[in-house]
């Protein structure tokens, strides 16, 4: 049977060896050895990998397609509640490297889950330091807070295998939860939680929760106390704050929660929440580290036929501040006109720049294979018709950057 399996890279801190090649090395250095699930080598053979490669971790990968999970509803009518899959998952597979970001966020999170196994395993107390397992990503659509919580899920499921033989991800269907019967919209999501709870029972399973537009679930209850008896929404959110509060003891949960519109959500569930991570728009250096990476996959299938590779961002800004315009070579002018597309895509949602380099073949190439700097004209047009068609469908012009910031 073929296994899949993901291999991570623990590349020394005094490496300045190109990522690709250490990444070509170990892939030579996998094909000749035995690879064993959970297993983390790090004494090698090649003298390049003893000088650049800190560790390399072995993870089976699960290929199984999420399964839709029910529930016992309204007169026995089956309610799907949620997708579950089991971590590490082909599904999430690189997502978590394609996600660009102005600011440490990815790190961030990394390190406080760390933070809470630590102070778990510490045995701190709960009543005296408090957290509660619970993150809330909040800002405009498409700027790729969903994407973050399934990467960060995959991630954590990679990176724990010592700790859990696997993740269990389970991303909850806030629209299913709703009754038409008055107060049984609140017996759903108690039961729901039930369901939930029986897999992080499994202390052998870390157990990844995503609400997506939590809002849904968890609406202001301020503006639903119209009357004198509580109306199914507040029971919703009475639920759901009290189920919360049930799991925080188990120390293999994270409660991973997106709002596009964080105003609406009720106080109470915000207050849980240990990180409120706006996430914004991309800046044009995101932008440019995010084409880039389109760029160079085209490259690597080979639509985009030149071989001539760009620069890194720190690298380009080194280049550019050093050369002027009569010394500059092919390199250095297609990354700056690289940058410069960035900079005109400012604005665009992440999800609207992942698709420049489809809409830029599909309106301008109409080929199998074209060079780079063709190719980057395309881009260029396709931007400014982006932008041009966003500003007459929605009656303005798109909001400016306001970059990825933590807030209180």
């Amino acid at each position: 049977m073929k296994r899949i399996v993901h291999i991570e890279i623990n590349q020394r801190l005094e490496s300045n060896a190109p990522r690709d090649v250490v990444i070509e090395f170990v892939s030579k250095f996998a094909k000749t050895c035995k690879l064993i699930q959970g297993s983390i080598i790090n004494s090698f053979d090649d003298p390049f990998l003893c000088e650049h490669v800190q560790t390399v971790k072995i993870c089976e990968i699960n290929d199984e397609a999420p399964q839709l999970e029910t529930m016992d509803g309204e007169g026995d009518k089956e309610v799907p509640f949620a997708l579950h899959c089991i971590l590490p998952t082909t599904e999430f597979a690189g997502l978590w490297e394609s996600l660009v970001y102005d600011s440490a966020i990815k790190e961030n999170l990394l390190n406080f889950v760390e933070t809470t196994l630590l102070f778990s395993d510490s045995g701190v107390d709960m009543n005296i330091i408090k957290w509660n397992r619970v993150v809330l990503l909040h800002g405009p659509p498409g700027t790729g807070k969903t994407s973050l919580c399934k990467a960060l899920a995959q991630k954590l499921a990679i990176r724990l295998g010592h700790r859990y033989t696997h993740g269990e991800f389970i991303e909850i269907n806030s629209h299913s939860l709703f009754s038409k019967w008055f107060s049984e919209s609140g017996k759903l999501v108690t039961k729901m939680f039930s369901k939930i709870q029986e897999y992080i029972e499994n202390p052998n399973a870390l157990v990844c929760v995503l609400i997506d537009e939590v809002e849904s679930l968890t609406h202001a209850r301020k503006s639903a106390l119209a009357g004198t008896e509580p109306s199914d929404s507040i029971r919703v959110v009475n639920a759901v704050l009290t189920q919360i509060d049930q799991i925080q003891r188990y120390r293999n949960v994270l409660v991973l929660a997106t709002s596009n519109v964080t105003g609406a959500i009720d106080t109470a569930f915000v207050d849980r929440a240990d990180i409120k991570q706006y996430i914004g728009p991309p800046s044009p250096f995101a932008i440019y580290k995010i084409f880039l990476s389109c760029i160079e996959e085209l490259q690597r299938t080979g639509i985009i036929t030149s071989n001539d590779s760009l620069m890194n961002l720190k690298l380009l800004q080194l280049s550019s501040s050093e050369s002027t315009e009569g010394t500059k070579n092919n390199l250095t002018k297609n990354s700056l006109f690289l940058l410069n597309i960035a900079r005109k895509s400012e604005g665009l949602s992440g999800r609207s720049l992942r698709k420049i380099p489809f809409l830029a073949h599909s309106y301008y190439i109409q080929k199998q294979t074209t060079s780079l700097e063709e190719f980057l004209e395309a881009m260029e047009k396709t931007v400014l018709k982006q932008l041009q068609d966003q500003k007459f469908s929605f009656g303005g012009v798109p909001h400016k950057n306001s970059g990825c910031n933590c807030v209180g």
